[in-house]
């Protein structure tokens, strides 16, 4: 079914990438600029993630031999240093994540820049090292965001949602490998449900949530594909929903012949194979449209 699949290391039917966005309650103030402050069971439930859930994740995958990807806003950087230097000694990988979870196609092309550079520089101080990976907030990516992370060095972007396996995504200022994910790899749709942010989800039970991710990893184990998931800690590091994530690694361990890699390894490898010529991935023109379509400024 997946056309073109990568050759994986090692002869690995399939790559895995568990990826968290670390939000934290930077989106709560985004949303309410002027009385985020007031929503105090809000902010509790969002501080979870770097307060609690952090060091639970890096426990568990210790315990397993597995790295993540740690999606990171600036702000979020700059409140909870402890929380993302844990990531970062305890080897997994630290991905930029805008500033404060702006919308970056409702921004100018410049303040979109602005803040996407702050961001950066954020992550740059607090962990010493320039992010490589970049998920836009809220999955906004927009007409400028691919020119602006290839200014900034990034190698990958994991925004959107075209393929089942890594690809190209090409601009007129270059080219960039994409990891795409899919919302029924993400734990919003599953499990948030909070008045303030308008997500009023039927919560799952963390088996039903589970029985979609894996499914969606055994079709990935079949055919030769990346499974590529978007959780975050406030919500899936929970103890309930933590106990499933570590189901899930051990799961996949067992089935065997998988690679397990951050968003970074499974770039860099990518990368490898396009030099020596061994894979040509499918190339995706961004944007995909200019403007309003014509057929609608038809009489």
């Amino acid at each position: 079914m997946i056309k073109n699949p990568v050759p994986w290391p090692n002869g690995a039917r399939c790559a895995v990438t568990f990826t968290w966005d670390l939000d934290a309650d930077s989106l709560l103030h985004l949303v309410y600029p002027n009385d985020g402050d007031t929503k105090i069971c809000s902010n509790s439930m969002f501080r979870y993630g770097p307060l609690i859930a952090v060091e639970r994740i890096i426990e568990v995958c210790a315990e397993l031999g597995i790295k993540h990807s740690f999606f990171v806003p600036g702000w979020v950087a700059e409140q909870y240093p402890e929380a993302v230097k844990m990531i970062i000694d305890a080897g997994h990988e630290v991905g930029h994540h805008g500033y404060i979870h702006e919308f970056p196609n409702e921004m100018t092309a410049d303040k979109e820049e602005y803040w996407t550079r702050r961001g950066f520089d954020s992550l740059v101080d607090i962990t010493g090292i320039a992010p490589r990976g970049w998920r836009a907030p809220w999955y906004k990516f927009s007409k400028s965001s691919l020119d602006i992370i290839l200014k900034l060095g990034f190698t990958y972007d994991c925004s959107l949602m075209g393929d089942d396996v890594p690809h190209i995504i090409r601009c007129a200022a270059g080219d960039m490998i994409e990891l795409p994910g899919n919302w029924q790899l993400d734990d919003w749709p599953h499990f948030v449900h909070n008045n303030d942010m308008d997500y009023m989800m039927t919560i799952k039970s963390p088996d039903e949530a589970k029985a979609c991710y894996m499914a969606e990893f055994y079709a990935m184990w079949e055919y030769g594909g990346h499974w590529l998931n978007c959780f975050h800690p406030f919500c899936s590091g929970q103890v309930s929903r933590m106990i499933m994530v570590k189901e899930m690694m051990e799961e996949m361990q067992a089935k065997g012949d998988v690679w397990f890699a951050t968003g970074e390894e499974v770039t860099n490898h990518v990368n490898k194979l396009i030099a020596d010529g061994s894979y040509t991935p499918r190339v995706d023109e961004l944007p995909y449209y200019n403007g309003r379509l014509p057929a609608f400024d038809e009489s």
